[in-house]
């Protein structure tokens, strides 16, 4: 009798194991039930990357990043890559008479001279004087409205910059080149002003 009981207690004990096994798996499949499994982000390194490649074919070094000449003709200045107008670097003088017809660049390819005036191009390097104390917002903003800084109450940004066809770009896209300009090397650069086109006149003397 007392084998019988032994044998009944073991049975009872494996039936109320295997039950509270298959209420936890149950519970346990109820709670993942419909949550969709993200894949993997692309590491930091990739989006990097990524975006260094998009800045290389997307022309940002054509203007931002000035020109020097060498002993095969005009080629980018290498200690200075996406710093923008060289603050140091006075424009030569403009006739306001062709700016007004006639689209001018400097030696340097990151100053332009036209109807609107005189604009430069913004330095893109991580330094302060630069994108480095941007937010993704902010170049978001840049890029797709067209915004100085990314700031809405800010000016229109200047011809040649084509954002227009940039805003194009997809998030993914322009959150990739962003990752790369924050890690470019900061140079210190603080690019002037753009010049109204009443002003032009003053640099003609």
């Amino acid at each position: 009798m007392k084998n019988i009981t032994i044998i009944f207690g073991a049975i009872f004990f494996i039936t109320v194991a295997a039950f509270v096994a298959c209420n936890s798996s149950s519970a346990s499949s109820s709670k993942t039930e419909g949550i969709k499994v993200k894949p993997n982000p692309v590491g930091n390194a990739d989006l990097i990357r990524r975006g260094e490649y998009l800045v290389s074919i997307m022309g940002c070094n054509d203007c931002h990043t000035p020109m020097i000449m060498t002993p095969k003709g005009p080629g980018i200045d290498s200690s200075r890559m996406l710093s923008g107008h060289p603050a140091s670097i006075p424009l030569a003088p403009i006739d306001p008479n062709s700016a007004k017809s006639w689209a001018l660049f400097s030696l340097t390819g990151t100053a332009m001279a036209g109807p609107w005036g005189v604009s430069y191009a913004a330095n893109l390097t991580s330094d302060a004087t630069g994108i480095g104390s941007w937010t993704e917002k902010q170049f978001f903003n840049a890029i797709r409205k067209g915004k100085y800084k990314g700031l809405d109450n800010s000016r229109t940004l200047l011809p040649p910059m084509p954002w227009q066809g940039y805003a194009k770009a997809s998030d993914d896209d322009l959150r990739a080149v962003f990752a790369y300009l924050k890690s470019t090397p900061p140079v210190v650069n603080r690019v002037p002003a753009p010049i109204p086109p009443d002003q032009i006149a003053k640099l003609y003397k």
